[in-house]
């Protein structure tokens, strides 16, 4: 059964960073797109960045040059870091796996940050 879990979300001040990890069980990881996603309170659910399985790297140009996703193939992990974080990020971000198996969510974890 596929599974992925996220954490590292959490409360942080305007211009602060967090680390985002995502570890995915029963997907074949190696083949999988993998991207982050969030959803703001009555706002659709977004993408944030996609990284595939050649290391090809999109990112939304709200967070260019501020989130760099990447990935280690060797403990089946995705990870976000965000840096100089502002309130408008404030979103539950999902982690997604994306292959020929199948389409996959995590569980979300809260990002908050407090301007």
């Amino acid at each position: 059964q596929a599974q992925l879990v996220e954490s590292g979300g959490g409360l942080v001040q305007a211009g602060g960073s967090l680390r985002l990890s995502c570890a995915a069980s029963g997907v074949i990881f190696s083949i999988s797109t993998m991207g982050w996603y969030r959803q703001a309170p009555g706002k659709q659910r977004d993408l944030v960045a996609v990284i595939t399985t050649s290391d090809r790297i999109n990112y939304a140009g709200s967070v260019k040059g501020r989130f760099t996703i990447s990935r280690d193939n060797t403990k089946n992990t995705v990870y976000l870091q965000m840096n100089s974080l502002k309130a408008e990020d404030t979103a539950v971000y999902y982690c997604n796996a994306q292959s020929i198996i199948g389409d996959y969510w995590g569980q979300g974890t809260q990002v908050t940050v407090s301007s």
